[in-house]
């Protein structure tokens, strides 16, 4: 085995709590998780030593803060294996979004490289290089299509969601910075007595309506007022008739699912072709098995 083909989806949060502050200065959250259609395509190749990354499709920044090349350093620094790969990624998820693509293409280069390595570690090995590498990348790497995500998201319970819902994802022409939308969170919160406590029931998620009802995201209220064109595009949304309509994680993306196909494509007519709007779906099934060459 010299290469291997792999999909790294994007997700979304369904729910999204941010809890109270850890001493080392991570939030604890509870989180709905779901995996997206939308994905990235990771050729990871054997080479005699190195690791370099080439990306199609986005700026990432600097190769070295990729996290795929963490993701493969990791892995093989943890092996007994003599190799060095090339990765190439074609990116199709927004960058900056809130839709975990730089997560899921690490939890997808750790997936490949340990494949490379003839499954030298155990899916639960991996799952604790994931937990290192950021808090969405476990889920990324469970291979899963709906989780609840306690802790920093690392503590993962596999849930049974509903059936597949079409859906769209629109990108406003900006990203947002995940530090920046905490410190706008806690300044909000300076002063309030309120102790940011909460608990996702582990039932109400077989159906749509189910989601909707508890379906939130702590970041909308401060992030809509201090970027108005966010809260313009979730209100365009809104009015086309989804079931659910959220912020993806701390944005910029959001997302609104359908009840159909047919509802799907009509709310896409209400853009206009300058817009970042993606369609998508919402998955019931975990991700395609990688290809091996």
């Amino acid at each position: 085995m010299d290469r291997v083909r792999i999909h790294a989806h994007a997700k979304a949060n369904l729910v999204l709590r941010i809890l109270d502050r850890e001493p080392s200065g991570y939030h604890n959250i509870e989180t709905l998780f779901a995996l997206l259609d939308l994905h990235d395509i990771l050729t990871v190749q054997r080479r005699d030593s190195g690791i370099s990354v080439d990306v199609v499709g986005a700026d990432t920044g600097p190769e070295h803060q990729n996290l795929a090349y963490r993701a493969a350093q990791k892995i093989l620094d943890a092996s007994d294996r003599q190799f060095g790969v090339y990765i190439h990624i074609e990116k199709a998820i927004p960058v900056q979004a809130g839709l975990g693509g730089g997560s899921s293409d690490g939890a997808a280069a750790l997936h490949a490289v340990n494949m490379l390595l003839g499954n030298f570690f155990a899916h639960a090995q991996v799952l604790t290089f994931a937990a290192e590498l950021g808090s969405d990348v476990p889920f990324l790497a469970s291979r899963t299509a709906f989780a609840f995500g306690r802790g920093r998201g690392e503590r993962l319970t596999t849930v049974s969601g509903p059936d597949r819902a079409p859906a769209l994802v629109v990108k406003p022409p900006f990203g947002v910075s995940t530090r920046e939308a905490y410190e706008l969170l806690a300044q909000s919160r300076r002063g309030s007595d309120a102790t940011h406590t909460s608990m996702l029931p582990d039932a109400g998620i077989a159906d749509w309506p189910g989601i909707a009802n508890l379906s939130a995201n702590d970041f909308e209220d401060v992030l809509f007022v201090r970027e108005p064109e966010l809260y313009n595009h979730y209100t365009k949304l809104q009015q086309t008739g989804p079931m659910i309509t959220r912020l993806c994680g701390s944005g910029s993306a959001m997302i609104a699912i359908y009840a159909s196909d047919s509802d799907r494509d009509d709310a896409l007519k209400d853009f206009s072709d300058s817009d970042c709007v993606i369609p998508t779906a919402v998955r019931a099934m975990p991700p395609p098995k990688p290809e091996i060459d």
